[in-house]
């Protein structure tokens, strides 16, 4: 607390004597008599252990951390623009960054985006003939686009995908400029560009998989082979958002190296409310999970209990009880036990395209 703050506080809180006196005119402006009902000052003291619990638990986590890192190697796999990051920590030597995805991953992506970015532009305005304030963010982009397209050639990637990746920047030209010579974007042509475009696309999708796929399995291989018995006590985690959660990559590709038993255990998938996140992060968070573990093996004798949401049981019971009280159907998912290896995504098989490929 400040000098400033300090003496403020005495002046307004001051001693019993002083408390007694008759205060100055000066004081008028900011004293007061204030009260608080007893309920109010227990309700206050009891919240309070679990605000400073969290301060407490700050501190532990940055020596469990220290404690985790010196006994194991751990491997961050990180979402990026870039294909992934991935950070192998080994005990007593400096974390080692992979090489990234080869170039062309992201040249790939960047087309690919193109196109889908038209959709973005055009969006808000089909059917609007009258509303073309997207001219000047299309011609824009176009410039962009041309550029891209005469650059192509000289582009770090194999003939067959150059050629495909040509035939997207063209099309892409083409409605751009259909749509500036009309000043309207009508729903029949967006929608025609887009089947025009879906099987180019597709491809880029499927070298853009296959590049990093093949990347990512070449780093593991290479790190389990480094750690030879260490590999057993190895943590992993990649991070997500909800909408690349299904089918992650990086994920997946972890579990083919750690295998099913690893599932939820020493290989976790930790969701993020962002694309990107921080190592630094994402340490913290795997220490929070397996420092939990500990004490929920400590306190109800089952290490995994504190991977799940602890009053998740008796809370599914009381929706139970509360929807028969309403006449109401309990919708619920199966119960798993703790420490379940299932994969940490939707796994019920059902009806319905599942891959690009199911679409066409």
């Amino acid at each position: 607390m400040s000098f400033r703050l300090t003496m403020a506080a005495t002046l307004i809180l001051g001693g019993g004597a002083a408390a007694a006196q008759t205060l100055p005119d000066y004081m008028a402006p900011i004293s007061g008599t204030s009260t608080a009902a007893p309920a109010d000052v227990a309700t206050k003291d009891v919240l309070a252990l679990n605000t400073g619990m969290f301060e407490l638990y700050g501190d532990a986590a940055k020596v469990f951390q220290k404690n985790i890192l010196d006994k194991h190697p751990v491997i961050l796999g990180l979402f990026s623009g870039a294909g992934g990051r991935l950070i192998l920590y080994r005990p007593d030597q400096p974390p080692l960054d992979a090489p990234q995805v080869p170039i062309v991953y992201q040249l790939l992506k960047s087309v690919g985006h193109s196109t889908m970015a038209l959709a973005e532009v055009v969006g808000p305005y089909v059917d609007n003939p009258d509303n073309r304030s997207w001219r000047g963010s299309m011609m824009a982009y176009r410039s962009r686009m041309q550029s891209a397209l005469d650059a192509l050639d000289t582009a770090p990637m194999q003939a067959d995908w150059r050629d495909n990746n040509r035939t997207i920047l063209k099309n892409n030209l083409a409605f751009m400029d259909e749509c500036i010579a009309s000043g309207v974007i009508p729903f029949a042509r967006l929608e025609a560009f887009g089947k025009t475009q879906a099987p180019f696309l597709a491809k880029n999708v499927a070298w853009a998989a296959q590049t990093q796929v093949a990347h990512w399995m070449g780093v593991l291989a290479d790190w389990k082979t480094q750690l030879g018995p260490d590999w057993d006590k190895t943590y992993a985690a990649s991070n997500t958002i909800y909408v690349a959660r299904q089918n992650n990559v990086i994920f997946s590709v972890l579990a083919q190296f750690f295998g099913p038993d690893a599932i939820n255990s020493r290989l976790m998938l930790i969701e993020t409310v962002s694309f990107t996140t921080t190592p630094a992060d994402m340490l913290e968070s795997l220490t929070r999970i397996i420092a939990d573990r500990s004490v929920g093996s400590l306190f109800f004798g089952n290490y995994h209990l504190m991977d799940y949401e602890l009053m998740g049981g008796d809370a599914r019971a009381a929706i139970i009880a509360e929807t028969a009280k309403r006449g109401m159907t309990p919708f619920l998912p199966p119960l798993v036990p703790f420490g379940s290896k299932q994969w940490p995504a939707l796994i019920t098989p059902g009806p319905g395209p599942a891959t690009i490929a199911d679409l066409k």
